[in-house]
């Protein structure tokens, strides 16, 4: 399993993965309030390209058996006084449960609190997606508290919880935590 740098070329597989995978990705996914759109894979792309060449994001895909099977970004990158970011991420239905996904975030989070140079991340999980909430525990990532209505997910503003790590708390690898 690798993570990689997101890339144009990935296009097939990501279309391919987020259509198929509708009914499993869609409950956890951010709407823009009054606004449904279909799904825009090749935008997207163009999208968080845009963003990763500015700084603002890092996105990555997440590769297993040579096949791309998932995506995980960094978003709300600030340097400064902050230096933090939030990490979102999907996996498909078919590669969930096989501890990619937790792996997945232990590498990003390595780099992004080692030789990225962040002093904080967080990730933000409505309450009832249970996977989601295994990955954290997984990682024994600090639980903060709950931001309400927080992101807009499905057209309505969804609670989430809040965890957290700091470098200071980082003893080892977070892939030692697996």
């Amino acid at each position: 399993m690798v993570v990689r740098k997101l890339s144009r070329l990935d296009y097939p597989a990501l279309d391919y993965l987020l259509h198929s995978d509708r009914e499993w990705l869609e409950p956890w996914e951010a709407t823009t309030p009054g606004i449904r759109t279909a799904l825009d894979v090749r935008w997207l792309i163009g999208a968080l390209l845009k963003q990763h060449r500015k700084g603002e994001t890092l996105a990555f895909v997440i590769v297993y058996q040579d096949q791309v099977v998932g995506q995980l970004n960094v978003s709300n990158i600030l340097f400064g006084s902050i230096c933090s970011g939030t990490i979102g991420y999907w996996i498909a239905k078919e590669f969930a449960g096989l501890g990619i996904t937790p792996k997945a975030v232990a590498l990003v989070l390595d780099y992004l609190l080692g030789e990225y140079g962040l002093h904080r991340v967080e990730i933000d999980i409505k309450p009832e997606n249970q996977a989601s909430l295994r990955v954290v525990q997984k990682l024994k990532l600090r639980h903060e508290g709950t931001k309400l209505r927080y992101i807009n997910i499905n057209g309505k503003w969804s609670d989430h919880e809040v965890f957290a790590i700091t470098k200071e708390e980082l003893k080892g690898s977070m892939l030692d935590r697996l």
